[in-house]
């Protein structure tokens, strides 16, 4: 793993906002906003400022009437002890019982469910998730939610890791920064270069199925990057509770992207 390198931008920090499991998602439905310091902006103040710039992923768009919230955190019990194909069966069911088009969740989560696979053994301080996941059925295509170009991508066919991941860098108003999509389907990845152009609302890749996808029930892992510290193809997407203040503001909640208020 690359040494944490200073980020560009200054700390803020947040008011009235809870990174416990699954809350930041039920204030987010409630509409509540994030209260912030009056200091110079940083990347979740910029995110926020400019979530009208940016293009759904998914079409439909998720909003919270198609959406319901996934808790995969250490505390929650509702899939412990699941097989593979049990624990996919039930993610489907949950979706189709709250009649939903997708489970959103997992920013902060703490989980205990990787040290279960390959790429977590011997690292068991790694369980806090700086990413979302949906949960949506394999093959469902992404689109880009703005003008982007491929910085990198890689196939990480290990247990437990990404499988196929694109990495997109973005700049907005002089502001670069990157977006993952990890758990990708193999095909997404064909006839993709470095430096290849993505229009905003481009379909460019779709969810990726088990064992293909880092043998992960059909999921999308979302995350925001503002320094990708030199990674190519791959970028922590769980990390250790010590280096959780470098990665929250290096890699802020992306959820006001992927789930619409009808803004």
């Amino acid at each position: 793993m690359a040494a944490h390198t200073t980020v560009g931008f200054r700390p803020f920090r947040l008011l009235m906002y809870r990174h416990e499991t699954g809350e930041s998602w039920r204030r987010y439905l409630r509409g509540d906003d994030v209260l912030i310091e009056n200091k110079p902006m940083g990347f979740d103040a910029f995110i926020k400022q400019n979530r009208p710039r940016f293009t759904p992923i998914f079409d439909p768009a998720l909003t919270r009437d198609n959406s319901v919230c996934m808790d995969l955190s250490s505390s929650s019990r509702e899939f412990a002890g699941l097989g593979e194909d049990a624990l996919d069966q039930a993610i489907l069911q949950k979706l189709t019982s709250a009649g939903a088009i997708a489970g959103v969740g997992g920013y902060l989560e703490n989980r205990s469910l990787y040290q279960h696979t390959d790429l977590f053994q011997g690292d068991s301080e790694r369980c806090i998730h700086i990413g979302v996941d949906v949960f949506m059925p394999a093959e469902t295509p992404l689109c880009a939610p703005l003008d982007g170009v491929v910085q990198s991508f890689a196939n990480r066919q290990v247990s437990g890791d990404y499988g196929p991941v694109i990495i997109l860098r973005h700049e907005l108003d002089g502001f670069e920064f990157h977006s993952l999509y990890g758990h990708l389907s193999v095909s997404s990845l064909h006839g993709l270069s470095e430096g290849q152009r993505i229009s905003a609302g481009e379909q460019f890749a779709r969810i990726g199925a088990r064992p293909g996808n880092g043998n992960w029930p059909p999921h999308l892992h979302f995350q925001l990057i503002r320094d990708v510290q030199g990674y190519r193809g791959d970028y922590p997407g769980v990390v250790r509770p010590s280096g959780l203040e470098f990665f929250r503001q290096n890699c802020p909640d992306p959820l006001s992207l992927l789930v619409r208020l009808g803004e």
